[in-house]
């Protein structure tokens, strides 16, 4: 019966997606909903930029085994990147009409600078959409008690994923989005009721969860390195997932600025709140069945809330916890996987196809999200990575070579696109420089040292050729009209 409920889940949700795909008429439709979201729909889908595999089994995991210290990145950094990223773009960059973040780098510097900052942020969703990939895996080997491998699990989820966001692109996404986030919500929250039933009410959970010092947000340790640590997951999440291209569409695709704005807000602050419904479902696990989680939470912490909903409530509430789970992940998935082919397309191959239609580019959008899917697909398969791993790597790349170019290049006039080249170049090259010969055993995390010689770099390299005759940047009117030339639709 539970595997029955999935499908039909699964295959309503598919349906939804294909409906919504007939509106789709060109790329603008594809990557940014054609610019018409309401407010619901906009903090829906900004609320489901997050809430996937991490949030649910991840986050979850991670707490039980850590406290809210561990989870430092993910709610608290995470929510602060939607917010963060909602004031910057509705302010900044909404009004440029552009597709992509890749647009932003290519006006406001120059075609160098567009591609490595494209292909720094397609190799970050690497991590994060496996990671999605490896939760759908675990859910079909989950609900089928074993009789699907989690391999097998992953190339399904992934076929279903793929078959309504290549058609629908970002509308399908949205349209989802908001739908799931219903059952996301009103799942949870039943589960959760059920759950607290068992504990004798929340209080009890939480007060135990206070006296293990699980809700200790702060390093309790005196060891500077520690908190360097502690402070380099936080950064790499708040700063290093503002320059996303899911992010970035998720919010432009809002109807006006205004709109960008407060769903952004309004998507993230729920997304925070609600993040913590599946920390306390999983820390109340522990409680129900000490012997059996306890011994879970060292082996396989992940699968801690899914057998906990698999042996502790009916048949009712396990339809609905993994509808809600695929929901989440599902919305999650369909974006991240969009975004990084749309932004490939736009900002790598575009370049060398100056003059194609838009009608065809389309087509190549969507060639580029089954390749992509694929290549996420294999490394998914062959990773022995973690959920929370897989994601707690995904942004460094972005923090150490994408994150200062976007920032000074809107808030800087004086950065020119040597700066911006030089950061990139720094920025990265000193962060894989460190990680390859320190790792771990570093004092500092090496996407901090990136960042900030990124920093560095983005500075000088600005100065130094203005000092011996380098050209000025360009004026911001002259992005404005660059980009309504871009995109005049």
């Amino acid at each position: 019966m539970l595997i029955w409920f999935v499908v039909a889940y699964l295959l309503v949700s598919i349906a939804i997606g294909l409906l919504a795909a007939r509106n789709v008429h060109n790329t603008k439709d594809y990557a940014i909903a054609g610019r018409h979201l309401p407010l619901p729909v906009v903090m829906a889908t900004v609320f489901a930029t997050w809430f996937g595999a991490e949030a649910v089994f991840g986050v979850s995991a991670t707490f039980v085994r850590e406290g809210l210290t561990g989870v430092a990145a993910d709610p608290f950094g995470s929510s602060m990147c939607l917010i963060l990223a909602g004031i910057f773009f509705s302010s900044r960059l909404y009004k440029l009409n552009i597709l992509t973040l890749g647009d932003f780098y290519r006006i406001r510097y120059n075609r160098s600078v567009e591609v490595l900052t494209t292909i720094a942020i397609v190799v970050s969703y690497m991590g994060w959409v496996a990671a999605q990939i490896k939760a759908l895996g675990l859910i079909f080997n989950l609900i089928s008690d074993g009789y699907i491998p989690e391999q097998t699990g992953m190339i399904l989820g992934t076929a279903i994923v793929l078959t309504y966001t290549t058609l629908g692109g970002m509308l399908s996404v949205a349209i989802l989005d908001f739908v799931q986030m219903i059952v996301v919500i009103g799942g949870l929250l039943y589960i959760a009721t059920l759950v607290s039933g068992q504990t004798g009410g929340i209080s009890p959970v939480i007060e135990h969860a206070r006296h293990a010092g699980k809700l200790n947000f702060f390093p309790q340790s005196a060891n500077w390195s520690v908190w360097l640590t502690f402070l380099g997951g936080w950064l790499t999440m708040m700063l290093g997932s503002i320059p996303q291209q899911d992010v970035f569409q998720r919010i432009t695709s809002a109807r006006t600025a205004n709109i960008a704005l407060w769903g952004s807000l309004l998507g993230a602050s729920i997304y925070f709140c609600f993040t913590f419904v599946p920390m306390f479902i999983a820390y109340a696990a522990t409680l129900i069945d000490p012997a059996t989680f306890g011994a879970l939470v060292e082996t396989d912490s992940q699968r801690v809330l899914p057998t906990l909903v698999l042996t502790h409530t009916p048949l009712l509430a396990q339809a609905v916890f993994f509808g809600a789970v695929l929901s989440a992940i599902m919305s999650c998935s369909s974006a991240t996987l969009l975004a990084p082919s749309v932004t490939f397309a736009e900002n790598v191959i575009k370049g060398f196809m100056p003059n194609i239609n838009d009608h065809a580019f389309l087509r190549i959008m969507r060639l580029c999200l089954v390749g992509f899917a694929g290549i996420v697909l294999f490394y998914a398969l062959h990773s022995d990575l973690s959920i929370f791993g897989m994601v707690e790597s995904a942004y460094k790349i972005t923090l150490a070579g994408a994150f200062v170019p976007l920032v000074f290049g809107a808030f800087w006039k004086q950065a020119t696109s040597q700066g911006a080249l030089a950061a990139i170049i720094f920025g990265i090259g000193s962060w894989i420089l460190i990680e390859v010969m320190v790792g771990e055993a570093g004092l500092i995390p090496a996407q901090l040292l990136g960042l900030c010689i990124s920093t560095a770099a983005m500075v000088i390299g600005s100065l130094l050729p203005q000092k011996i005759g380098g050209s000025p940047p360009p004026p911001y009117g002259y992005m404005h009209e660059h980009a309504s030339r871009s995109h005049p639709h």
